[in-house]
C-alpha cells in the first residue's frame, strides 16, 4: 500500500509557517494540520466547561468525545478556519486570552499526550501539511520532507504587528518584542517536545524573502517526491 506523504513545517512564531502551509495545501490539494490551533481549541473547550488543568485527567474522556476538530483553508494570508464539531470557532479561539491559556496547557506532558493521537489522525490521503513546533521531531518523525523556518525577532514582531492591526488591535512594539522573545525561550526550553529542528530538516530563514520565494524553494525540493 502506498504511504501517505507528509510535509512538516516547524519553526518560531511569526516565521511564516501558516502562510507557507496554506500555499502548499492549495498547490498540492493536501490536508492541513494547524497544530497550534488544536491546542487553542482544547483551551477553549476546557474554559467553556470550566475544567482546570488539575481536573483534566478526570474529565479527559468527556473532553475526547467533544474534541472533534477540522480545518478550512480560508483566505491566503490569514490563519486557517477552525471548526469544532462543525461549528466555526475561529474568532473565539484566536484571541490573546486563549493564546495565554494555550501557552500554559502546551507545556503539560499530560496535555501533549492527549493531543498527539488527535494530530496523527490528520494523516489522510492524498497527503498532509503539518504546521507546528514539534511536527518533524515528535509527531511525524517519518515525514517525507521536514522544513524548519526561522526569521529575526524584529521581522517576526513586525508581522505580528500587522496581523493585530488588521483586526483593530492596538500594538505596543517594545512589549510585543518582549512577548515574542519570552515565547521563543519557552518553546525552546520546555521540558516536553521543545522546539528544535529535526536532524534531517531543511532550514530556511524567511527574514528577507517573500512567502512566494519560500514556497518556490520548497516546491523545488518536491521534484522527486
Amino acid at each position: 500500500m502506498k504511504s501517505i506523504p507528509i510535509i512538516t513545517i516547524d519553526g518560531l512564531s511569526g516565521s511564516g509557517k501558516g502562510t507557507i502551509s496554506k500555499m502548499l495545501c492549495i498547490e498540492l490539494g493536501w490536508n492541513i494540520l494547524d497544530s497550534g490551533a488544536l491546542y487553542r481549541t482544547l483551551a477553549y473547550l476546557m474554559e467553556k466547561r470550566a475544567i482546570d488543568l488539575e481536573d483534566f485527567e478526570n474529565n479527559s474522556k468527556e473532553i475526547k468525545e467533544d474534541f472533534k476538530v477540522t480545518f478550512g483553508i480560508g483566505i491566503l494570508g490569514e490563519p486557517v478556519n477552525i471548526f469544532l464539531k462543525g461549528q466555526d470557532i475561529t474568532d473565539l479561539v484566536r484571541t490573546e486570552e486563549i493564546a495565554e491559556k494555550t501557552s500554559v496547557l502546551s507545556s503539560s506532558k499530560e496535555i501533549r499526550d492527549f493531543v498527539r493521537p488527535c494530530q496523527r489522525e490528520f494523516k489522510k490521503s492524498p497527503g498532509l501539511i503539518a504546521d507546528g513546533r514539534d511536527m518533524g521531531t515528535v509527531i511525524f518523525p517519518e515525514a517525507d520532507l521536514k522544513i524548519y523556518l526561522t526569521a529575526s525577532l524584529e521581522e517576526r514582531a513586525k508581522r505580528r504587528q500587522s496581523q493585530l492591526k488588521s483586526v483593530g488591535s492596538e500594538v505596543n512594539m517594545p512589549i510585543l518584542l518582549e512577548e515574542l522573545e519570552a515565547r521563543d525561550r519557552k518553546d525552546k526550553e520546555r521540558e516536553h517536545s521543545p522546539l528544535k529542528p529535526a536532524e534531517d530538516s531543511v532550514l530556511m530563514d524567511t527574514t528577507r524573502v517573500t512567502p512566494e520565494e519560500v514556497f518556490k524553494e520548497i516546491m523545488s525540493l518536491l521534484v522527486n517526491f
